[in-house]
């Protein structure tokens, strides 16, 4: 391949394996082994989950900040969360955000840092124990950093207690009938709730970067949809989802807020965090990847590239329905680029719905089927760039 080339590499993260940027980094690295010349365009996608607040904070010469912050089963992490400039977005971003440059910083923080599943064993995964208490620390924190604005991406969550272990940190109190204060709170204690009281303490105007449209409750809400892959059982998510009403209806009784507000889409993500959040500080829900486009100038690099290299671990119809990658793609087979996806897993027969004529389009499994899923976990970067290697001359030449 001679001609001169622009190649946009925008990986989402491999969950378990690898985040975004390790992926994108790999790929710039091996671009200019598989195509001498050619220009890297690198952006790392996130939708809130693990990357949201590295990501965003790097594209726009952010600093960070650490902290120590409990983890969902009451271990210690290490967090951080980003501090970026608000004179540094532009006036769409910071009308999205509800901030103005006048507002100083605008605090990015990442829920999975202190609250996610990363590296909690199967075996500990429980919702019915797990808290987001973490995550309010990281709220607080940023709070106690100066920020003007506070943006939570909500992805990844191990928890699901509504963002009660949040506002907890925040101030917020539970008792019991007796009168006694319940420390500690998370589901498995939500019965012996009776009343909430407490003094939250105030925070910048917050908003909760989320793609999830579920709502909080039913048959497509938060127990229901995402409470197995946290640890809850599927004969328990009845019970799970009555005591969780319950406990919503108490606290929106204390904030004097609508019942209506449990069926807000959106009101399931990550367990009802960001749901929580709405209900005691007015907290108001951003679509993730548009939020992301935007904010790194995606649409610009989109017009720039030739070739859009894309992914994630697994890209499947759920990728096509909203997801980074998925949206990504549809736009770049409409801009007439030449489109690569490689993934984990790759869902049978999807290339067909995906080009639906538009373009050119090629989706690759780096894993081999005989390849067990241990290993390839572990060889994630190097089956990613073999692949690319292998596949990147093919689709050029197209």
């Amino acid at each position: 391949m001679t001609a001169y080339m622009r190649v946009l590499i925008a990986f989402d993260k491999f969950k378990e394996c690898m985040s975004a940027q390790v992926a994108c980094a790999t790929l710039q690295e091996a671009l200019q082994e598989a195509m001498p010349g050619a220009e890297a365009i690198s952006a790392p996608i996130c939708d809130g989950g693990e990357g949201f607040c590295e990501t965003l904070c790097s594209a726009r010469d952010g600093r960070f900040v650490e902290l120590d912050a409990q983890g969902p089963r009451g271990e210690p992490r290490r967090a951080t969360i980003g501090l970026v400039d608000a004179s540094k977005l532009d006036h769409e971003l910071r009308g999205q955000l509800g901030c103005d440059a006048s507002h100083g910083e605008l605090a990015v923080v990442e829920m999975a840092q202190a609250s996610g599943l990363w590296g909690l064993p199967a075996e500990l995964r429980n919702p019915h124990k797990a808290t987001s208490r973490g995550t309010g620390q990281m709220l607080a924190a940023a709070a106690d950093a100066g920020a003007g604005a506070i943006l939570l991406g909500i992805g990844g969550s191990a928890s699901s207690d509504l963002g009660l272990g949040a506002l907890e940190a925040l101030g917020l109190r539970f008792h019991d009938r007796a009168g006694r204060e319940l420390c500690g709170i998370c589901p498995e204690r939500w019965d012996d709730v009776y009343t909430i009281g407490g003094k939250l303490r105030p925070l910048p105007p917050l908003s909760v970067a989320c793609d999830v449209r579920n709502p909080l409750l039913g048959p497509n809400g938060a127990a229901a949809i995402f409470g197995p892959q946290k640890g809850l059982a599927p004969a328990d998510v009845p019970a799970f989802d009555a005591r969780a009403r319950r406990i919503a209806m108490l606290l929106c009784e204390h904030f004097a807020r609508p019942p209506s507000l449990l069926d807000e889409e959106g009101a399931g993500a990550a367990g009802g965090m960001g749901w929580g959040l709405r209900v005691a500080y007015g907290a108001r829900y951003l679509p993730g990847f548009e939020l992301t486009w935007r904010w790194m100038g995606f649409e610009e690099k989109l017009r720039r590239a030739d070739i859009l290299v894309t992914g994630e671990g697994s890209f499947d119809s759920a990728s096509l329905g909203g997801k980074g990658p998925g949206t990504l793609l549809k736009m770049a087979l409409e801009a007439g680029l030449k489109v690569l996806v490689l993934a984990g897993r790759v869902e049978p027969g999807l290339e067909i719905v995906a080009a639906a004529g538009k373009g050119r389009l090629k989706c690759v499994s780096i894993s081999p089927p005989e390849l067990p899923l241990d290993e390839a976990l572990r060889r994630g970067p190097e089956l990613l760039r073999a692949a690319f290697v292998r596949e990147i001359d093919r689709i050029a030449a197209k």
